[in-house]
């Protein structure tokens, strides 16, 4: 097996999902974060077997909300995923349906456009490469092109292939994968993937307004400067965080998103622009401040996935349901303690669904 010049193994520098860590990881504080992490996973894998207790149906209730924010052990991720989504409804619903796309006859203009972007998908993982067996560019390939003829409306954009690689690699199912990506592009993210993707630049301008509410002083820097939302935040909405956070964190926040919806982005992208505003404030012109917008994606807040996403429940509303947190809070010791469900304060679905109208209908009238 090879091994690098401090005698690592080189499967050691790939993480368990077959992306390859780059050279300048931290291993010394991923490890000690991880140490402490994997206690926190013990527990919630055990509290998780006793609520499912060898079923496959739950119902949306405060606790399965509760567990699903303190993380959804892997094993039992896409099920939940399934589930909470809507996704496993819709595929009983319709068996077969996914097999008969691939057998149609296809649209040669989007097999073309999704076979292009087959090699820029995920290049440093290890399981998407064509030496791989099985590649998984073969599922993938598979999922867009059976999405891109369901919903011809959106047909394929990039970013799809990044989404849809997470979904493959967290399932395991083509088909699977195919009904949680019709469940994000179709329900919980409408627009974003559209031809005019005016969702998507709907909710970019959201965050813009949010922002202004909430943290006020980046907003003026941003409007001083001209900086416009999209040219900092884009690929955070676009990607829903893929590539611009560590994977874990990635997948505590799809947990959220696939339970209550697009509003946990707004959260995210909150909790790291206030986190950071010292940090952002030191921006002195337009190519600082996107450079800024780069560097609050990474390290230790963003890597340890568990205090990054939650603290306090009752911050969120939940106080009944704290106790168990600061347990696990307690098993994180030396964690940062700023969370997305305290940092941004209160942020209800009424907030975001209206300020949507405004922006969009200025959007409208901007053609």
């Amino acid at each position: 097996m090879e091994r690098r010049e401090d005698g690592r193994d080189w499967a050691y520098r790939v993480d368990p999902y077959g992306f390859e860590r780059p050279d300048d990881f931290d291993y010394a504080s991923y490890e000690a974060f991880f140490s402490r992490y994997l206690v926190v996973l013990t527990r919630r894998a055990i509290k998780w077997s006793k609520l499912l207790k060898g079923s496959n149906n739950i119902q949306k209730s405060l606790k399965v909300k509760r567990y699903i924010r303190k993380g959804i052990p892997n094993e039992h991720r896409a099920l939940i995923w399934m589930i909470v989504s809507g996704a496993q409804t819709n595929m009983e619903q319709n068996p077969g349906y996914y097999h008969r796309l691939l057998e149609e006859e296809k649209n040669d203009k989007l097999v073309e456009a999704i076979k292009t972007d087959m090699n820029r998908t995920f290049p440093d993982n290890v399981k998407f490469r064509k030496t791989a067996d099985p590649c998984l560019q073969h599922a993938l390939y598979n999922v867009l092109v059976a999405y891109g003829h369901h919903n011809k409306a959106v047909g394929y954009c990039q970013g799809m292939n990044f989404i849809a690689g997470y979904l493959i690699l967290i399932t395991k199912n083509e088909e699977e994968s195919f009904w949680l990506l019709d469940a994000l592009i179709g329900r919980i993210l409408p627009d974003y993937y559209s031809p005019a993707m005016l969702g998507l630049k709907t909710d970019q301008e959201v965050l813009g307004e949010l922002v202004k509410m909430k943290v006020p002083a980046v907003a003026e820097l941003m409007e001083r400067h001209g900086v416009m939302w999209t040219l900092v935040v884009s690929r955070w909405f676009i990607c829903l965080f893929i590539d611009i956070l560590p994977v874990e964190t990635v997948l505590r926040i799809w947990d959220c998103l696939f339970y209550e919806g697009s509003k946990i982005i707004f959260r995210v992208a909150l909790t790291l622009i206030k986190q950071h505003q010292a940090f952002i404030l030191e921006a002195t012109n337009f190519p600082d401040i996107c450079d800024k917008f780069k560097q609050i994606t990474k390290g230790t807040f963003v890597t340890e996935c568990h205090s990054f996403m939650q603290h306090l429940l009752r911050a969120a509303g939940l106080p009944h349901l704290s106790s168990s947190v600061d347990e696990d809070a307690a098993l994180l010791q030396g964690g940062q303690r700023a969370k997305i469900f305290t940092d941004p304060g209160s942020l209800s679905m009424a907030t975001i669904n209206k300020l949507r109208e405004t922006c969009r209908e200025k959007l409208l009238s901007q053609g």
